[in-house]
């Protein structure tokens, strides 16, 4: 096979280099950090998380249980370098972030079928590619992504603050996971209803960031900031990331009336991500309004929350159902510029990115797979206006029998994938 140019070293472009290269195919690289970077990227590292450190459920309950079992199924190196990183998180494979993109980073430029060149390309390439540049493509290559596709569409994406572990106050909480599921990997900081609300109330009048680009578009509801989720009404974060339920404090035998999880950000414990809490509000505002939640009062902030711009393609218009481009089929697409949206859903999409370059034929996958389901999604066949979209159940055939209990329902659509791909 004729070499393979990737642009991108993310979670899409790494899963794509890997697959095209362990089957002797030759790879190149380009990612143009170090010499360019985003504004949300803080390293030079291929893979990098940018947002939450975790990979979700692992149960096959889950529809995240479900895609890294297909992913897994499929000889993943990202779920495997993950498996190597991993941090302490209940039932969910949340990873040492740092460590893992370095390890990520090891593994492709270590590879003899992979040269990573650390360079921006401007425009789309002659020969056979995948576009893996992610949604914060630089100005660029997303004008030459635009002049084939007739434009993009775009959403907001935030993340959450990660604090020092050194500056939390560990006897105002307990360490449990909700339900007692998976261990007690998770700090809950409980706040009392007063304290809850005058935490809401400083959080809905705390100063955001004003940025032009931001204006007129849409919020991704999967990493809505939470003063936007607060803005929706005061009882709104109690069924969302500050859900007391299921968190009963062992101290008391009791439930909170709120409570703030907080999950390891790497191995070596001394960092912890505060759990949805995905943010716009400004640095100062962030330090205000989060040391006023009890535990945090003299928290020192590694990372502030951040917001940044996310684009992606109307694949279901641009692109062949192979991921390639109806106007130009030697170039392929990958990862969250064709409006999957995760981090598991942009290595899937790597991957099939990669498949469709070494098949003969178009593969077209089972449809009662996740894989199948990210195929029928970036053809746009789950509603009339596309939208950056998780893999989630709903996206399968029904099942052929009855089945009354909702985990035992979810279990059984993987099963059925399993079976389907065994």
């Amino acid at each position: 096979m004729t070499a393979v140019t990737i642009i991108g070293g993310g979670l899409a472009g790494c899963e794509a280099a890997w697959y095209l290269a362990e089957r002797g195919v030759q790879v190149t690289l380009y990612e143009m950090r170090p010499t360019l970077s985003s504004p949300a990227h803080t390293s030079p590292n291929l893979a990098e998380l940018v947002c939450s450190n975790s990979l979700k459920s692992d149960s096959l309950d889950t529809a995240a249980g479900l895609l890294k079992a297909e992913l897994r199924h499929y000889g993943s190196m990202l779920m495997a370098v993950a498996e190597e990183c991993k941090v302490p998180a209940g039932s969910a494979l949340a990873v040492d972030r740092e460590l893992f993109a370095l390890k990520a980073t090891q593994k492709i430029e270590s590879h003899p079928n992979i040269k990573v060149v650390r360079e921006e390309i401007t425009t789309l390439p002659e020969g056979l590619a995948i576009i893996a540049c992610g949604p914060l493509a630089s100005n660029a290559i997303s004008e030459s992504i635009q002049a084939v596709t007739g434009g993009g569409l775009a959403f907001v994406d935030a993340i959450s603050p990660v604090i020092s572990a050194d500056s939390i106050d560990f006897n105002i909480g307990y360490f449990a996971g909700r339900y007692d599921k998976g261990g007690d990997d998770y700090l809950n900081l409980p706040l009392s209803k007063e304290q809850y609300n005058s935490f809401y109330d400083a959080l809905v009048s705390a100063e955001t960031v004003k940025a032009h680009e931001f204006e007129d578009v849409s919020v991704f509801e999967r990493c809505m900031p939470i003063e936007v989720i607060a803005s929706r009404g005061k009882e709104t974060l109690l069924y969302g990331p500050m859900r007391p339920v299921g968190l009963r404090d062992p101290r008391t035998g009791e439930v909170p009336f709120a409570v703030v999880q907080l999950r390891l950000e790497n191995q070596e414990r001394t960092a912890f991500n505060i759990v949805g809490f995905q943010t716009k509000m400004t640095m100062p505002a962030q330090k205000r309004v989060l040391q006023m939640i009890p535990g945090l009062e003299n928290a020192e902030f590694l990372r502030y929350g951040t917001i940044h711009r996310n684009t992606y393609i109307d694949a279901p218009t641009h692109l062949n159902s192979n991921l390639s481009l109806k106007s130009l089929p030697n170039i392929f697409m990958a990862g969250q510029i064709t409006g999957v949206e995760g981090y598991l859903e942009s290595m899937a999409s790597g991957m099939i990115a990669a498949m469709q370059i070494c098949a003969t034929e178009p593969v077209e996958f089972s449809p009662f797979t996740a894989f199948g389901a990210l195929q029928r999604h970036t053809r746009g066949e789950f509603g009339d206006t596309y939208l950056p979209g998780n893999f989630h159940f709903g996206m399968l055939p029904p099942l052929e029998k009855r089945v009354k209990k909702k985990a035992d329902r979810k279990a059984e659509y993987s099963k059925r994938a399993m079976e389907v791909l065994a």
